[in-house]
């Protein structure tokens, strides 16, 4: 998964990748509301994390400008204002949630959770998969009930095909969302990750196809 990290605060912003890169999303960082505007119409990303007071433009400007092209991204919106009027101001703005600062980091972990599972059509961190359960919360993974150990790549790799079964994906796009634009990487590296993804999932009702000349699609053994 792709977030968009838009914060001035050096520190603040330091921490906040350092812990969602961890977690093995791929993270872009900047800290000009009129940077974070340039980089939205240049590049997809699955979540963005925006601060009101920045540079250059504002996170509420940065914010209507994006909906207003219809891109329906989530946005994370980061304020130290914690009045009713702002936080309604950002909703009817385009806003999907809100986080006052300062906050626990685990509080911002939580909530990206949620808006990156709700994009793909997951009810609850833990869903079942036939006899695989992918838990996002406490970063499990189960076939038949034994659990799987998945580096934070492969687990993210997991993620994205579980929110896109059945569709194709490209190595490009596998890895657009995987590395950061600060973590340049060659295609054969997807291809080595998808090899050790499927070796690791040998049993599962999950399969990776090749799709020759366009990418991989993952589907559900039994699945209507």
């Amino acid at each position: 998964m792709r977030i968009l990290v838009v914060e001035d605060t050096e520190d603040l912003a330091g921490a906040i990748v350092r812990r969602l890169r961890k977690l093995g999303y791929a993270v872009d960082w900047v800290a000009d509301g009129i940077e974070a505007e340039e980089l939205l119409r240049q590049e997809q990303y699955q979540l963005v994390l925006l601060d009101i007071m920045l540079p250059g433009l504002d996170g509420q400007a940065v914010l209507e400008r994006l909906r207003r092209r219809s891109n329906p991204t989530p946005v994370l919106m980061m304020t130290a204002r914690s009045e009713v009027n702002v936080k309604i101001d950002l909703l009817d703005l385009g806003a999907d949630d809100f986080i006052v600062k300062p906050f626990d980091l685990r509080e911002l972990e939580a909530r990206c959770r949620a808006l990156l599972r709700r994009s793909h059509g997951m009810a609850s961190s833990r869903t079942r998969f036939g006899n695989l359960v992918f838990d996002a919360a406490a970063k499990k993974v189960l076939i038949d009930d034994r659990p799987v150990e998945l580096v934070g790549r492969e687990f993210r790799l997991l993620e994205l095909f579980l929110g896109n079964l059945g569709t194709v994906m490209s190595k490009e796009d596998l890895m657009d969302r995987l590395f950061s634009l600060d973590q340049p990487t060659a295609l054969n590296a997807i291809e080595l990750y998808v090899s050790r993804l499927r070796r690791k999932m040998q049993g599962a009702s999950l399969e990776i196809r090749t799709v020759r000349g366009l990418g991989y699609v993952a589907e559900i053994s039994g699945a209507d």
